[in-house]
């Protein structure tokens, strides 16, 4: 006598859940120009590795002890690999309830995709397409609900400080999921099919008496250039998977490990003639930060976060010799490369993902200062400085600074920190300060210059006077500043970063201050 018949049984289940919300939401699905949950899967896992759990959850129906319906869960859990290594994901079935609404089983529920991520200390990754909550719950439920919604997404906090976790909005998402985007390390959206807002359209008529649309109210053109909700934009579902893959092989599987190290075919030692020639003898002229950086990492190792929020800083992943990195350099091409709320909000998350997950932290420094202005001053400059200055005097990793060009003001002390393993070189290019010369003369020099015969003469002679105290070698005579030829800059990047290695060593585990998205 064999079980054959509850075999049988079985796999009619694991079919009626592969069918999702069934051929007409699929091809809704489908006519919005969006993959299924399963096709999603299928896309970003390496091919054969993703095992299912939590498979044959679903509402039941029954008569006389026979299955009769079921309408599968909204969501799939499982994990597969990437590139070989193991990873958690949880996805929404948008087929199915608009992807929302779960199946919670109380007493013996299994482990959530999060909590086996956390306790396994294995990366985890989201693939959003839901619509969040839904009043058609109280009625299944017969009653209405006090939030209490953080039960769960205690997990989710917790998981920022110890595992990589990825967020990709691949629909409509609203509700806790929109919240869920940005509890992660990483995020990405599709151009034109992803929207994300805590209510929708409807919500928004009903608060608000507005007419808007999802793509109006939430779309990519928002999110990943003004609010910065979210970090990246993909041009179709298999390049945010793509982009996803790429991010997570800069990170190690949790706190508890070092990162991977990668291919090391790239000379250690080469140097770029174009470096002695990058920064222009004419100040007022700009250069291409990202051409500067991918002359000094590992060649075609670099992962832009964000590119098109706060243009003024440029961050991101990178290897040198192998060794992750996370990098970070001022763009002189948009705002001189000064710092705003934004370009600040970009590097304090670089920061906290090197101290999380134990990369050394590179810094190509060209900082004009802090940006000024009526509109800098509505968003709160003051503040968000101080939030990147205690960002900066809080972290350990292993950090170098290379000063490009300028570094001016409170903005330029962020490019360095007064205690752990720190090294800061300097090009004979740079030049420094508590404020820019030009401008700073006018305020200083205020009464002398306008009791001249010829203001705008006086005003010229005391900044040629002090052009002349500007120069790197004169701070060198006095501190001791390292300055470079900068084509030497790789070299002594990568010796720091293999320098680093010891002391990285002794800061596996958990980050002293907890990651804040």
């Amino acid at each position: 006598m064999s079980w054959q018949e509850e075999v049988d049984e079985l796999r009619r289940r694991e079919a009626l859940a592969l069918a999702m919300g069934g051929e007409e939401g699929v091809a809704r699905q489908r006519r919005q120009g969006k993959l299924t949950v399963r096709e999603r899967i299928a896309t970003l896992a390496d091919p054969g590795s993703f095992r299912e759990f939590m498979a044959l959850t679903g509402t039941a129906g029954y008569r006389d002890g026979a299955l009769t319906a079921f309408i599968p869960k909204a969501f799939v859990n499982g994990e597969l690999t990437l590139d070989g290594r193991k990873v958690f994901v949880s996805a929404n079935d948008f087929t199915v309830r608009g992807g929302s609404g779960g199946t919670h089983g109380g007493m013996g529920q299994e482990l959530s995709a999060t909590q086996r991520a956390l306790e396994w200390r294995l990366p985890y990754i989201r693939l959003l397409d839901a619509s969040g909550g839904s009043v058609r719950t109280f009625e299944d439920y017969g009653r209405t609900y006090l939030p209490d919604g953080n039960a769960w997404t205690v997990n989710e906090v917790r998981a920022l400080s110890l595992i990589p976790t990825v967020s990709a909005v691949l629909g409509s998402v609203a509700g806790l999921p929109a919240i869920y985007a940005c509890l992660a390390h990483f995020s990405v959206m599709v151009k034109d099919i992803s929207q994300i807002f805590p209510g929708g359209p409807p919500v928004v008529k009903a608060a608000l008496g507005l007419d808007i649309t999802k793509q109006e109210l939430g779309g990519d053109h928002i999110h990943t250039r003004v609010s910065g909700t979210i970090d990246n934009l993909a041009e179709s579902e298999a390049d945010a998977f793509d982009q996803i893959r790429r991010f997570l092989s800069y990170l190690p599987p949790s706190v508890y490990e070092a990162p991977p190290r990668g291919p090391t075919s790239d000379d250690p030692g080469r140097t770029e003639e174009a470096l002695l020639s990058i920064v222009p003898r004419n100040r007022r002229q700009a250069y291409d930060g990202r051409k500067l950086l991918n002359l000094v990492v590992d060649r075609d190792s670099f992962f832009e976060i964000a590119p098109l929020y706060g243009r003024a800083r440029v961050t991101g992943l990178a290897r040198l010799d192998g060794y992750p990195v996370g990098i970070m350099a001022n763009n002189p091409r948009y705002n001189g490369g000064s710092t705003d709320v934004a370009a600040g909000s970009k590097m304090m998350r670089l920061i906290q993902l090197c101290d999380t997950f134990h990369l050394p932290l590179i810094s190509l420094a060209d900082e004009p200062g802090f940006m000024v202005g009526p509109e800098s001053e509505r968003q709160g400059i003051e503040r968000a400085g101080a939030r990147l200055v205690a960002t900066v005097c809080n972290s350990r990793t292993p950090w170098i600074t290379v000063v490009i060009g300028k570094l001016y003001g409170v903005a330029g002390q962020c490019h360095h920190r007064p205690s752990g393993m720190f090294r800061r070189y300097a090009w004979p290019s740079a030049n420094w300060g508590s404020m820019h010369i030009t401008g700073g003369v006018a305020a200083a020099y205020r009464r002398e210059i306008e009791s001249a015969p010829d203001p705008d003469a006086k005003r010229q002679e005391i900044e040629a006077r002090l052009q002349g105290l500007a120069s790197p070698f004169r701070t060198a005579e006095v501190t001791g500043q390292d300055i470079i030829d900068p084509r030497e800059t790789r070299a002594r990047m990568v010796e720091f970063v293999h320098d680093a290695q010891r002391i990285l060593a002794t800061q596996l585990g958990p980050p002293p201050f907890p990651y804040m998205p």
